[in-house]
């Protein structure tokens, strides 16, 4: 099978029941807001904090049982599934729980919801790339260098193997705005405005991606059940350090204090890819909702900072 081909069904009806491991986090927050928004049924499920929007639900996905009760008591139409082990060290120290929350939850996930003819949305990541070229496509070989990619490779695989209507979406370096997650701008507009020195680093290439843009993008893969592998990261390949350039020209902060540093001189346990960004050409022929570039997103990020 070709899982890279993206196949089209008609839009599914206005009430959906779903299913959103992660809410709390970053994206998921978005995700419940926006579903909630369309008038979705949704269970956001948590382990840490509990989610702002949707009926909350506790989940461990550590615990298998937990995952089936889960599903068995909400019966959703719809899973996305963006709960992960992202701590990349911590993945790399403790590879056992990075496999089993990253691969053995997705397997159970998948297999549940396939139980229940579920579409089954699993949020992956750049990094199952090694980085030595980057613009990669749907289509390209799969290299991941530590533990976290490995560990979302081998969910890939469990989804493609186990669900019975799947898509894969790849994302990479998600940002925005979140009542206690502070993503890369806000990092550096705090440090900024405290005129403290940051060093950024300018030899590693992401596809920083605007998480209203990426819920959008997400929302739409499931509400027009597309199914296949699509990369939805933001249109824009850009260094940490000219990324942090354009925040501090955005928000009129010292660019100076920007210290321009290495992946050398980083002292991390897992290996990082250098270039991990994504060619989305793909999502911008099937999507309504376009990735956008930096400059779009910088200019809808500064504007919900007012």
């Amino acid at each position: 099978m070709d899982y890279t081909r993206i196949c089209m069904a008609e839009t599914i009806s206005n009430s959906m029941k779903f299913l959103v491991t992660g809410s709390s986090g970053l994206v998921g927050n978005q995700v419940i807001k926006d579903l909630t928004n369309q008038d979705h049924k949704v269970f956001s499920c948590y382990h840490d904090a509990k989610p702002t929007f949707g009926q909350a639900i506790f989940l461990d996905l550590a615990d298998k049982q937990s995952i089936i009760d889960v599903m068995k008591n909400t019966k959703p139409d719809i899973v996305i599934h963006l709960a992960a082990m992202t701590n990349v060290d911590l993945c790399e120290t403790q590879k056992d729980l990075a496999i089993k929350i990253n691969a053995d939850a997705t397997e159970t996930l998948a297999k549940e919801a396939a139980k229940q003819n579920a579409f089954f949305v699993y949020i992956s990541t750049d990094y199952v790339f090694d980085g030595k070229d980057g613009m990669k496509k749907e289509s390209d070989e799969p290299n991941p260098l530590g533990m976290y990619g490995k560990s979302k490779l081998e969910g890939e695989r469990k989804v493609q193997n186990l669900a019975s209507s799947w898509a894969i979406a790849r994302i990479s370096t998600p940002f925005g705005v979140h009542p206690t997650k502070k993503s890369f701008p806000i990092w550096v507009k705090e440090n900024l405005e405290k005129n403290q020195q940051i060093n950024v680093l300018v030899d590693q290439f992401t596809s920083p991606t605007y998480v209203p843009n990426l819920s959008k993008m997400i929302i739409e893969i499931t509400t027009r059940q597309i199914v296949g592998i699509l990369h939805i990261s933001g249109a824009s390949k850009i260094s940490r350090y000219e990324f942090a350039e354009q925040i501090a020209d955005k928000l009129s902060l010292d660019k100076k204090l920007i210290n321009p540093s290495s992946m050398n001189d980083m002292n991390w346990i897992a290996m990082r890819p250098k270039d991990s960004s994504l060619d989305v050409s793909k999502a911008n022929e099937i999507l309504n909702e376009k990735p956008q570039t930096i400059k779009e997103s910088l200019e809808f990020f500064t504007k919900s900072l007012l």
